[in-house]
This record gives structure tokens, C-alpha cells and sequence, in this order.
């Protein structure tokens, strides 16, 4: 007579493999972010820390919460500043997604359908520039785009530019959207190429033997079974580069506006923490929503 073999039951590795992250999550975000969600509450002091109330003992923390209050959060609103900040790094963010998703697509599907033999070279290729340091990279771009730079010497040797001309893009939006798109394109690449190489090519000659001409091809079959990378990546892209602040103030003028350089202005010129953290903390809420839209998708998936 076979014998019946009971499920043993999870071990405490197993419930410590889940746990972890958790933890993790608690002690490095969610812990940071509630002393972040504090300091928005309370009102800027001269002194250190530069904000008050500070909590003294648990014996007073009535007095403590009584002293907290919106009043930053109703600034921001009040505020034309931090508004078009915030509306300026969204339409910086969604345009600079939409030229990734465009140069970045036609590269994944091109890896995708290269050679078995030569893809991991392509993909070293991709992420070649990560090693070099990211700082480095965009300081490069200072010497291409400044008006004496090197693209200037490379137009004017073609001949298509006067001697005494310059090309007037440092210090610029374009300069910021060119730095973006330069930093940020592995990003878009590697979930569009994970995604495009694993599709099944037979689906393709199928449809070709259906009649169905190259480009139809594309939007029925290649493109929607693509849109989980198409989500991936543009999700990776436009979260960061909603709070970016190396790249404007490098390459961007006074007229670049994202809410990452007033951020850092408000920390470390004004010393006004907690306008600065409510400013983190309502950059932080909208990129949740993108963030809900893009796991709501992995989920129907």
C-alpha cells in the first residue's frame, strides 16, 4: 500500500526569505520617508536642526503634533513657482519617454531580430556607457554642445557653418532633452529587448504567408505583444527623469525649470527643509500614480 506524503510545513528560511524585504523596505524607505512627511509638517527655525517642533520625549507628543501643520503644502499650491516646476518636469519627462520610446524601439527590435550569436555583444554594447561614471558623461556633453565646442569645430570643418558662427544649443531645453535621451536610453532598451526577444518569429512568417504586408505585421503582432517592455521601460524613464536635477542644471539655462534643481535649492540655498520636503513629498505622491497605472498593466499581463 503506497503511503500519502503530507506537505511539510515552511520552514523558517522560507518565511525569512519573505520577511526580508519587508524589513528592507520599512528601514530604508518607509522609516526615511515618514521622518521626510514630519519635517514637511513642521515650520523652519534657525537653528539644527533647522525646523521645528523636535520631539523631545514621548511625554510631550501631544504638544509635538499640535505644532504640526499644511501651511507648506498650501504654499506650493499658492506658489506659480512650484507648480510650473512641477508641470514643467512633467511635459520634460513625458517629452524626453516619447524620443526614448521612438530611438530606443527601432535598437531593441533590431537586437531582437540580429544574429543568436552577436546579441550579447549588442547588449554589452547597450550598457557599455554604465561604466563610466554617469557625471563624467554629461560633463562630456559640455564640450560637444557649448558654442566653441566640439560640435561647432565638426560643423564648420563640413562646411555646413560659417567660421565666425556657433551653435547655440548649451544651456538650452534641447541640451537637457539630448542629455536625457544620451543617459537614459539603456533604460528604454533593455525591457524593449527583453520583451522583442522573446517573441515567437513564426507568428511573423505566418502573417506573412497570410498576406499580411511587413508594417501591418508590425502593429498587429510584433508592437502589442511588445507593450509589457513598452510599459517597463517607459515606466523606468519617466519616474526619474520626472525628479532629475544633474542634467538641467549642467546642461540646462536659467529657463529650465524642473522641480528637481528647486529641490536642491530649497535645501541646500534656502535651508527651508520643510518646504523642501513637502516638495519631496508631493513629487513622491504623483509619481505614484504612474507607478499604480504601470503595476495595474503587469498584473492584466
Amino acid at each position: 500500500m503506497a503511503e500519502t506524503v503530507t506537505p511539510s510545513k515552511p520552514g523558517s528560511a522560507k518565511w525569512l526569505v519573505v520577511i526580508i524585504p519587508y524589513l528592507w523596505m520599512i528601514l530604508f524607505f518607509l522609516t526615511p520617508f515618514l521622518i521626510i512627511v514630519k519635517i514637511s509638517l513642521s515650520d523652519t527655525a534657525i537653528a539644527m536642526p533647522p525646523y521645528t517642533p523636535v520631539l523631545e520625549g514621548f511625554a510631550a507628543i501631544g504638544d509635538f503634533i499640535s505644532q504640526l501643520d499644511f501651511e507648506n503644502y498650501i504654499f506650493l499650491t499658492e506658489d506659480p513657482l512650484y507648480v510650473n516646476a512641477y508641470l514643467s518636469s512633467l511635459r520634460i519627462a513625458l517629452i524626453s519617454t516619447l524620443l526614448l520610446l521612438l530611438i530606443g524601439y527601432p535598437m531593441a527590435l533590431a537586437m531582437a531580430r540580429a544574429s543568436v550569436t552577436i546579441r550579447p555583444t549588442l547588449v554589452m554594447l547597450v550598457i557599455l556607457p554604465f561604466w563610466t561614471s554617469f557625471l563624467i558623461r554629461v560633463y562630456a556633453w559640455i564640450g560637444i554642445l557649448k558654442p566653441e565646442g566640439l560640435l561647432t569645430v565638426l560643423l564648420q570643418s563640413l562646411g555646413l557653418m560659417d567660421e565666425g558662427s556657433q551653435v547655440q544649443i548649451f544651456r538650452t531645453e534641447i541640451a537637457v532633452f539630448i542629455g536625457i535621451v544620451y543617459s537614459y536610453l539603456p533604460f528604454m532598451v533593455l525591457p524593449l529587448y527583453a520583451a522583442l526577444e522573446k517573441m515567437d518569429s513564426t507568428l511573423l512568417e505566418a502573417a506573412s504567408d497570410l498576406g499580411c504586408p511587413p508594417w501591418k505585421a508590425f502593429w498587429k503582432i510584433t508592437f502589442p505583444l511588445s507593450i509589457p517592455g513598452v510599459i517597463a521601460g517607459s515606466m523606468i524613464c519617466f519616474i526619474p527623469i520626472t525628479g532629475e536635477f544633474v542634467i538641467p542644471d549642467l546642461l540646462g539655462g536659467a529657463d529650465t525649470l524642473m522641480i528637481g534643481k528647486t529641490l536642491w535649492t530649497e535645501f541646500f540655498g534656502n535651508r527651508d527643509w520643510p518646504l523642501a520636503s513637502a516638495v519631496a513629498v508631493l513629487l513622491l505622491l504623483i509619481l505614484v500614480v504612474p507607478i499604480a497605472i504601470f503595476q495595474n498593466q503587469q498584473q492584466k499581463v
